[in-house]
């Protein structure tokens, strides 16, 4: 790992207090990083902080350094236990477990109970840990707020409030949830509010400026989109092109922990059972798998027991996964932004790593946007004839079977499988009903029809025709050429 990416200021210069100490020593902390080094002062004064900086720059450890110096510095009196002390949002699961480990590893001697609490498993323990009380809580918005309903605990006590990835708040739908949260805690004049994000839109300055205490707003070259050891790279391929070619790159590569991002979680699937079947090791993380196997898949991929992790944007935000080598975007992300995340997934803490595209003819029209928003044209290389080696292909779910999933990984409309099946279902089960209990026909309907007979009918005079009024004004009936009916109006 490279020191280049690190400031003067070390974190004895901090006046840290001693338990804090300790725990960035054996976290391996020397000198801080430039987010570390112009937002850890402010906190540590106790001003409110609002921070950007590119993704990997140790913003984690800032809010987290901050808030137990804040808890050791103001000890809480006449506190029940089911009253968190500091509470920590994340939009997503596996940045919620990320920050609880490193929270772990900076405040193992300070003596404060964590607590973590997300969706997708573990209900029942998450609410008898919440019981049992905890002094900082690290979780989602959704399973908070629904043990919040439930008075397991409340926010009456809340001295430090941490917002990470703001903008992915906003992106994900989290920020009513947020704003329900943050009216219920203290005023912000009584408690520390930082706030700290790889992007500061317009919608999260205005959200600093309504919930927190006269913020202090740190960037660090935000006119920077990307790092500077991230080599970038883009192929110009067709759509049947891409899979051969990432199985050559990845051969040809060799790398020990790659990330391949695409937009929908269909292919991703489908990309995974394809690199297995031509003898590369990977695994999936979506939406849709479930969460214990998410936290494992995370597990062994950041180990070193799986060499290729296919995602979706999921993984882009907020992960640490130290020692990714390369990051392949199969597809383009149709979001400029998305595009920073993801590569930011490698050349972290100033190491060094690569970023390969893939431009096809569907995800190609967001290349513009894309390199107008970093601020340069992303290199091009040919697609040369040797890398579309013949490869094992895998057939991928007929259409109805996999749904009318968007980018993204919905499902149609609402959620839901295409409306054929939903018919076709309605009518097994149909079939399957006894007899007695299915609706009877109209006794109409089962007799006989009696024979027709002949008999004149007369024809009824045709009515006459209404005297148009003299006030009413009547438009003469025009023909176009051809006899089409006329156009009125």
């Amino acid at each position: 790992m490279s020191d280049h990416h690190l400031s003067d200021k070390s974190f004895a210069g901090l006046n840290l207090p001693e338990p804090l100490l300790r725990g960035v020593h054996e976290a391996g902390f020397e000198y801080c990083t430039p987010i570390q080094a112009e937002a850890l002062p402010l906190a540590l004064a106790g001003q409110d902080v609002a921070g950007q900086a590119q993704t990997g720059t140790g913003k984690t450890a800032a809010f987290l350094l901050a808030a137990f110096n804040h808890l050791l510095a103001h000890p809480a009196e006449g506190r029940l236990p089911t009253q968190p002390r500091a509470i920590m949002l994340a939009p997503t699961r596996e940045l919620a477990v990320q920050i609880h480990r490193d929270a772990e590893v900076l405040g193992k001697h300070t003596g404060f109970r964590l607590g973590l609490v997300f969706g997708g498993t573990g209900y029942d323990s998450q609410r008898k840990m919440l019981e049992e009380g905890v002094d900082v809580l690290i979780g989602t918005p959704g399973r908070l707020i629904d043990y919040f309903k439930q008075h397991v605990f409340d926010l009456n006590a809340v001295q430090v409030m941490v917002l990470d990835e703001a903008d992915r708040m906003f992106d994900l739908g989290f920020i009513k949830d947020i704003r329900f949260l943050l009216r219920r805690m203290p005023p912000p004049a009584r408690r520390l509010s930082m706030l700290f994000s790889a992007t500061l839109s317009y919608r999260v300055t205005e959200l600093a400026y309504e919930h927190m205490n006269n913020p202090q707003f740190v960037s660090i070259e935000p006119d920077k989109r990307t790092a500077d050891k991230v080599t970038q790279v883009l192929y110009h391929t067709a759509l049947e092109e891409k899979l051969p070619l990432l199985v050559h790159l990845l051969r040809q590569k060799d790398p020990t922990r790659s990330l391949v991002f695409t937009n929908t979680k269909d292919m991703a699937e489908h990309i995974a059972a394809t690199l297995k079947a031509n003898g590369l090791d990977a695994a999936v993380l979506s939406g849709d798998v479930p969460q214990n196997l998410r936290l494992r898949i995370l597990l062994d991929f950041t180990e070193g027991r799986l060499p290729v992790l296919v995602a979706t944007d999921v993984a882009a935000r907020g992960l640490h996964i130290p020692d990714v080598s390369h990051v392949f975007n199969y597809d383009l992300p149709q979001n400029a932004e998305d595009y920073v995340h993801r590569i930011g997934r490698t050349a972290r803490a100033g190491a060094s790593g690569d970023a390969v595209s893939f431009a096809c003819e569907r995800f190609v029209f967001g290349l513009p946007e894309i390199e107008a928003y970093i601020g340069h044209k992303i290199p091009t290389a040919p697609v040369l004839p040797e890398m579309q080696p013949s490869i094992e292909r895998v057939a991928r779910p007929p259409r109805h079977d996999r749904g009318d999933r968007r980018p993204g990984g919905d499902r149609g409309r609402g959620g839901r499988p295409e409306r054929g099946r939903g018919q076709e279902r309605g009518r097994e089960r149909e079939a399957r009903r006894p007899e007695r209990e299915r609706p009877r026909e109209p006794e109409v309907r089962r007799q006989e029809a009696a024979p027709r007979t002949e008999q004149p009918v007369e024809t009824p005079a045709p009515p006459a025709k209404p005297v148009p009024s003299a006030k009413r004004l009547v438009r003469p009936a025009l023909r176009r050429p051809g006899g089409e009916k006329p156009v009125i109006g």
